[in-house]
């Protein structure tokens, strides 16, 4: 069989129209639910407790790193597409 990677994109994000937990959750709703179409997992990892910054792991699995790099760097366009301004940082691990 294959070899499968798996690609760990970490996302950190900095929600500065949030007034509250609730306008943040409605942001990353529509994050989740836009960038869940691209084919990939999302969960919320990081500072569940503050209502401007948000930490969002994103995982792609596949066959060929390529396509997997093309899919996570698709996840940041639609992000940066959808909610302007808002990513702060954004990294890459490989899982082998």
């Amino acid at each position: 069989s294959d070899p499968m990677i798996v690609g760990l994109l970490s996302i950190e994000l900095h929600l500065s129209g949030a007034r509250s937990l609730k306008d943040k959750r409605a942001v990353l709703r529509r994050l989740k639910d836009r960038v869940a179409r691209l084919n990939v997992a999302v969960s919320e990892v990081a500072h569940h407790d503050l209502h401007q910054r948000a930490g969002l792991g994103v995982v792609t699995i596949g066959v060929d790193q390529a396509i997997a790099e093309r899919t996570l760097g698709g996840v940041v366009s639609e992000i940066e597409r959808v909610e302007p301004g808002v990513l702060v940082r954004s990294e890459v691990e490989w899982l082998l």
